[in-house]
């Protein structure tokens, strides 16, 4: 039986690499690429576009971009035209970011939910091709739509998803939106809340948790050798700890580890300072909240995720072989 699967891409590769993966995950049966942004290193909307250039089938989405950054007029339009290029494989991937990232290049994040919710609520009016009128706390557009002069002016099929975290972005997410993106660096019973967050919003428009996509980011670094997938992971946990303390939270770490983390880590973190670090990210942390190891070893963590209700993993490669990655999960 065919499990849904997807892939992850960041930036740990060369750009045109990236290419390549897309069109074998494509050929090897994955049903989606998402591409990160989250850093000041590589935006989503250019790769996004080059993968649905160069492929015909799988999807493409957003993994995610924020939601202060972009206009919400160029962001409906950024989507459709993404949609022009590759009609019906478009997923529009959408969070809240973070701090400090978000303070430092001056976003002041206040009230963050409701800024995501008429974000969201107005963004899929203008991807359904409605004239709309919003005077809200954040998003203020008068009598505006999609001017499509040449290509198809019909609403478009853009599933928006929301990166929640906190409880109240995941019941916002069941209320207003095709999907989540679940959290990565969490241990699979994490879901097991999540999910009732979600069915509380999705109950306020009618709808069960059921009615709502929940794919879900795994940290998935495999190797033959045991242990050299874990080292690749534990690069990646240093960092992200370190840097994203909202992820720290969620994981259930120890505070202890991410002040000794980010007592070594500078911003951005040097690949000298990662290699200083790692060491206090242990083995035990590694197994509970990634799917590292060996092929076998990553494919049964994996199905821990979807046990706890996680719909089609979304296969973040800490490091190493990619394709072998896709090929452990290969659903052709």
């Amino acid at each position: 039986m065919t499990e849904r699967v997807a892939l992850y891409l960041q930036d740990a590769h060369d750009l045109r690499d990236g290419l390549d993966y897309a069109r074998y995950a494509e050929d090897r049966g994955f049903e989606a690429v998402w591409q990160a942004e989250s850093r000041l290193v590589r935006d989503a909307i250019v790769p996004m576009a080059a993968y649905a250039a160069v492929t015909e089938r799988i999807k493409v989405g957003s993994g995610v971009i924020n939601n202060w950054t972009r206009n919400i007029g160029l962001l409906a339009s950024t989507f459709l035209t993404l949609d022009d290029l590759a009609p019906d494989r478009i997923i529009c991937g959408i969070g809240a970011w973070w701090d400090p990232l978000a303070k430092n290049v001056g976003i002041d994040r206040s009230n963050p939910l409701q800024a995501m919710r008429e974000t969201v609520i107005v963004l899929k009016k203008l991807l359904n091709l409605e004239r709309v009128s919003f005077d809200g706390e954040f998003v203020h557009v008068n009598g505006i739509e999609l001017d499509v002069v040449h290509g198809r002016r019909e609403p478009r099929n853009v599933p928006v998803f929301i990166g929640a975290t906190g409880p109240k972005m995941m019941e916002l997410t069941g209320e207003l939106c095709d999907g989540v993106v679940m959290n990565y660096c969490v241990e699979p019973k994490y879901n097991e809340r999540a999910l009732e967050l979600l069915d509380a919003g999705a109950r306020k428009t009618g709808r069960t948790v059921e009615d709502i996509d929940r794919p879900q980011l795994v940290v998935c670094s495999v190797d033959e050798d045991h242990d050299k997938a874990y080292d690749a992971t534990r690069e990646l946990l240093t960092q992200y700890l370190a840097q994203q303390p909202h992820i720290a939270k969620a994981s259930n770490v120890s505070m202890d580890i991410v002040h000794e983390i980010q007592s070594i880590l500078g911003w951005p973190a040097t690949h000298e300072q990662i290699q200083e670090a790692k060491h206090f990210v242990p083995d035990e942390l590694i197994e509970r909240i990634t799917a590292s190891g060996t092929p076998d070893e990553a494919r049964a963590k994996v199905a821990e995720y979807r046990k706890y209700g996680c719909t089609c993993p979304i296969l973040y490669s800490a490091g190493g072989d990619i394709k072998l990655l896709i090929d452990t999960f290969a659903q052709d």
